[in-house]
Protein backbone atom coordinates (compact mmCIF):
# COMPACT_ATOMS: atom_id res chain seq x y z
CA UNK A 1 0.00 0.00 0.00
CA UNK A 2 2.82 2.47 0.77
CA UNK A 3 4.17 2.22 -2.43
CA UNK A 4 0.96 2.61 -4.24
CA UNK A 5 0.47 5.52 -2.69
CA UNK A 6 3.71 6.52 -3.92
CA UNK A 7 2.16 7.53 -7.01
CA UNK A 8 -1.36 7.91 -6.58
CA UNK A 9 -2.86 10.95 -6.64
CA UNK A 10 -5.56 12.27 -3.78
CA UNK A 11 -9.12 14.00 -5.19
CA UNK A 12 -11.10 15.70 -3.51
CA UNK A 13 -14.76 16.01 -4.62
CA UNK A 14 -18.08 17.89 -3.55
CA UNK A 15 -21.62 16.45 -3.87
CA UNK A 16 -23.27 15.92 -7.28
CA UNK A 17 -20.03 16.57 -8.70
CA UNK A 18 -19.06 13.99 -11.61
CA UNK A 19 -16.05 11.93 -11.19
CA UNK A 20 -16.16 10.60 -15.12
CA UNK A 21 -18.87 9.59 -17.29
CA UNK A 22 -19.44 7.04 -19.38
CA UNK A 23 -17.30 7.23 -23.00
CA UNK A 24 -14.35 9.04 -21.15
CA UNK A 25 -11.33 7.07 -21.93
CA UNK A 26 -10.14 4.89 -19.18
CA UNK A 27 -7.23 6.24 -17.88
CA UNK A 28 -7.14 5.17 -14.18
CA UNK A 29 -9.10 4.07 -11.16
CA UNK A 30 -10.21 5.06 -7.49
CA UNK A 31 -10.29 4.33 -4.17
CA UNK A 32 -13.07 6.04 -1.91
CA UNK A 33 -11.07 7.33 1.58
CA UNK A 34 -13.93 9.23 2.58
CA UNK A 35 -17.79 9.46 1.01
CA UNK A 36 -20.12 7.86 -1.14
CA UNK A 37 -20.42 7.71 -5.14
CA UNK A 38 -23.28 6.66 -7.17
CA UNK A 39 -22.48 4.43 -10.07
CA UNK A 40 -24.82 5.19 -12.79
CA UNK A 41 -25.94 4.82 -16.91
CA UNK A 42 -28.05 6.42 -19.17
CA UNK A 43 -30.16 5.55 -22.21
CA UNK A 44 -30.09 7.38 -25.61
CA UNK A 45 -33.50 8.77 -24.48
CA UNK A 46 -31.62 10.32 -21.08
CA UNK A 47 -33.59 7.74 -18.79
CA UNK A 48 -31.59 6.96 -15.43
CA UNK A 49 -30.55 3.71 -13.93
CA UNK A 50 -28.24 3.44 -11.03
CA UNK A 51 -26.74 0.44 -11.09
CA UNK A 52 -24.52 0.72 -7.47
CA UNK A 53 -23.99 2.70 -4.33
CA UNK A 54 -20.33 2.71 -2.90
CA UNK A 55 -18.55 4.20 0.06
CA UNK A 56 -15.08 4.55 1.88
CA UNK A 57 -12.57 1.69 1.13
CA UNK A 58 -14.75 0.55 -2.53
CA UNK A 59 -12.75 0.78 -5.82
CA UNK A 60 -14.40 1.60 -9.03
CA UNK A 61 -12.99 2.35 -12.44
CA UNK A 62 -11.15 -0.64 -12.56
CA UNK A 63 -12.67 -2.67 -15.72
CA UNK A 64 -11.61 0.60 -18.24
CA UNK A 65 -8.71 0.90 -16.50
CA UNK A 66 -7.14 -2.44 -16.79
CA UNK A 67 -8.46 -3.01 -20.24
CA UNK A 68 -7.81 1.21 -21.56
CA UNK A 69 -11.31 0.74 -23.32
CA UNK A 70 -13.96 3.69 -22.47
CA UNK A 71 -15.96 3.75 -19.22
CA UNK A 72 -18.67 1.34 -19.27
CA UNK A 73 -20.83 3.73 -16.69
CA UNK A 74 -20.87 7.24 -14.92
CA UNK A 75 -20.14 7.81 -11.26
CA UNK A 76 -21.40 10.51 -9.47
CA UNK A 77 -20.08 11.88 -5.97
CA UNK A 78 -23.03 11.98 -3.55
CA UNK A 79 -21.84 13.85 -0.46
CA UNK A 80 -18.32 15.93 -0.96
CA UNK A 81 -15.57 13.22 -0.01
CA UNK A 82 -12.13 12.00 -0.58
CA UNK A 83 -10.97 9.96 -3.65
CA UNK A 84 -7.37 8.34 -4.62
CA UNK A 85 -6.93 8.34 -8.29
CA UNK A 86 -4.17 5.85 -9.85
CA UNK A 87 -3.03 6.14 -13.52
CA UNK A 88 -3.17 3.03 -15.37
CA UNK A 89 0.42 4.59 -16.83
CA UNK A 90 1.96 3.74 -13.27
CA UNK A 91 -0.54 1.23 -11.86
CA UNK A 92 -0.23 -1.96 -15.04
CA UNK A 93 3.82 -1.76 -14.08
CA UNK A 94 3.13 -2.01 -10.62
CA UNK A 95 0.76 -5.26 -11.05
CA UNK A 96 3.40 -6.86 -12.92
CA UNK A 97 5.48 -7.24 -10.22
CA UNK A 98 2.88 -7.70 -7.67
CA UNK A 99 1.05 -10.76 -8.40
CA UNK A 100 -1.10 -11.37 -5.24
CA UNK A 101 -2.30 -8.02 -6.01
CA UNK A 102 -3.71 -8.79 -9.07
CA UNK A 103 -5.64 -11.52 -7.86
CA UNK A 104 -6.79 -9.21 -5.09
CA UNK A 105 -7.94 -7.43 -8.27
CA UNK A 106 -9.81 -10.26 -9.85
CA UNK A 107 -11.67 -10.95 -6.70
CA UNK A 108 -13.20 -7.21 -7.13
CA UNK A 109 -13.93 -7.93 -10.67
CA UNK A 110 -15.76 -11.39 -9.76
CA UNK A 111 -18.02 -9.17 -7.55
CA UNK A 112 -18.94 -7.28 -10.61
CA UNK A 113 -19.78 -9.13 -12.77
CA UNK A 114 -21.85 -11.47 -9.79
CA UNK A 115 -23.72 -7.97 -8.95
CA UNK A 116 -24.36 -7.15 -12.77
CA UNK A 117 -25.84 -11.37 -13.12
CA UNK A 118 -27.84 -10.60 -9.96
CA UNK A 119 -29.32 -7.41 -11.16
CA UNK A 120 -30.23 -8.84 -14.68
CA UNK A 121 -32.12 -11.71 -12.90
CA UNK A 122 -33.92 -9.89 -10.47
CA UNK A 123 -35.06 -7.53 -13.36
CA UNK A 124 -36.32 -10.60 -15.66
CA UNK A 125 -37.83 -13.14 -12.53
CA UNK A 126 -38.72 -10.71 -9.57
CA UNK A 127 -41.61 -9.28 -9.40
CA UNK A 128 -41.47 -4.96 -8.52
CA UNK A 129 -42.43 -5.84 -4.63
CA UNK A 130 -39.99 -8.56 -4.42
CA UNK A 131 -37.23 -6.37 -5.89
CA UNK A 132 -37.49 -3.71 -3.99
CA UNK A 133 -37.61 -5.69 -0.94
CA UNK A 134 -34.40 -7.03 -1.77
CA UNK A 135 -32.49 -3.83 -2.34
CA UNK A 136 -33.80 -2.28 0.94
CA UNK A 137 -31.99 -5.26 2.26
CA UNK A 138 -28.80 -4.74 0.35
CA UNK A 139 -28.65 -1.52 0.90
CA UNK A 140 -29.34 -2.18 5.41
CA UNK A 141 -27.00 -4.62 4.75
CA UNK A 142 -24.25 -2.17 3.08
CA UNK A 143 -25.32 0.71 5.36
CA UNK A 144 -27.60 -0.20 7.50
CA UNK A 145 -26.90 0.73 11.68
CA UNK A 146 -28.82 -1.00 14.47
CA UNK A 147 -30.74 1.11 16.14
CA UNK A 148 -33.60 0.78 19.07
CA UNK A 149 -36.25 1.85 16.30
CA UNK A 150 -34.58 -0.93 13.76
CA UNK A 151 -31.76 -0.82 11.03
CA UNK A 152 -30.86 2.55 10.12
CA UNK A 153 -30.00 2.84 6.60
CA UNK A 154 -27.35 5.94 6.46
CA UNK A 155 -27.57 6.49 2.95
CA UNK A 156 -29.79 8.68 1.70
CA UNK A 157 -32.00 7.54 -0.83
CA UNK A 158 -34.66 9.10 -2.47
CA UNK A 159 -38.02 7.94 -4.31
CA UNK A 160 -36.46 8.50 -7.74
CA UNK A 161 -33.30 7.05 -6.76
CA UNK A 162 -34.90 4.00 -6.14
CA UNK A 163 -37.10 3.84 -8.82
CA UNK A 164 -34.04 4.66 -10.57
CA UNK A 165 -32.42 1.67 -9.25
CA UNK A 166 -35.20 -0.66 -10.42
CA UNK A 167 -36.01 0.80 -13.79
CA UNK A 168 -39.31 1.69 -12.68
CA UNK A 169 -41.32 4.46 -12.30
CA UNK A 170 -41.29 7.20 -9.15
CA UNK A 171 -44.85 6.12 -8.82
CA UNK A 172 -44.55 2.57 -8.81
CA UNK A 173 -42.16 2.90 -5.88
CA UNK A 174 -44.25 5.51 -3.82
CA UNK A 175 -47.11 2.98 -4.01
CA UNK A 176 -44.61 -0.38 -2.99
CA UNK A 177 -42.88 1.82 -0.13
CA UNK A 178 -46.72 3.01 1.27
CA UNK A 179 -47.16 -0.72 1.50
CA UNK A 180 -43.76 -1.71 3.22
CA UNK A 181 -44.99 1.11 6.20
CA UNK A 182 -48.65 -0.01 6.53
CA UNK A 183 -47.48 -3.78 7.28
CA UNK A 184 -44.81 -2.28 9.63
CA UNK A 185 -41.88 -3.34 7.56
CA UNK A 186 -39.98 0.21 7.11
CA UNK A 187 -40.24 3.67 8.22
CA UNK A 188 -38.97 5.82 5.45
CA UNK A 189 -39.23 9.59 6.22
CA UNK A 190 -37.16 12.29 4.29
CA UNK A 191 -34.98 9.92 2.34
CA UNK A 192 -34.04 7.91 5.13
CA UNK A 193 -35.10 4.12 5.43
CA UNK A 194 -35.37 2.44 8.69
CA UNK A 195 -35.92 -1.52 8.72
CA UNK A 196 -38.14 -2.30 11.58
CA UNK A 197 -39.12 -5.89 10.32
CA UNK A 198 -36.25 -7.52 8.41
CA UNK A 199 -37.55 -11.26 8.18
CA UNK A 200 -40.98 -9.59 6.57
CA UNK A 201 -39.13 -8.49 3.91
CA UNK A 202 -36.62 -11.61 3.09
CA UNK A 203 -39.75 -13.03 2.60
CA UNK A 204 -41.00 -10.93 0.50
CA UNK A 205 -37.51 -10.62 -1.49
CA UNK A 206 -38.12 -14.73 -1.99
Amino acid sequence: MEAILGFARPRRVQADERIFAKGDPGDSLYVILRGRVAVQTESREAKLMLLNILDAGAVFGEIAMLDGGERTATVMAQEPGELLRIDRRDFMPFLLQHPDLCIRLMGVLCQRVRWTSAIIEDTVFLNVTRRLAKRILILARDFGRRTEKGIRIAAFMSQEDLANMLGVSREIVNKTLKSFQASGAITYRNGYIVVQDESFLEQLAR
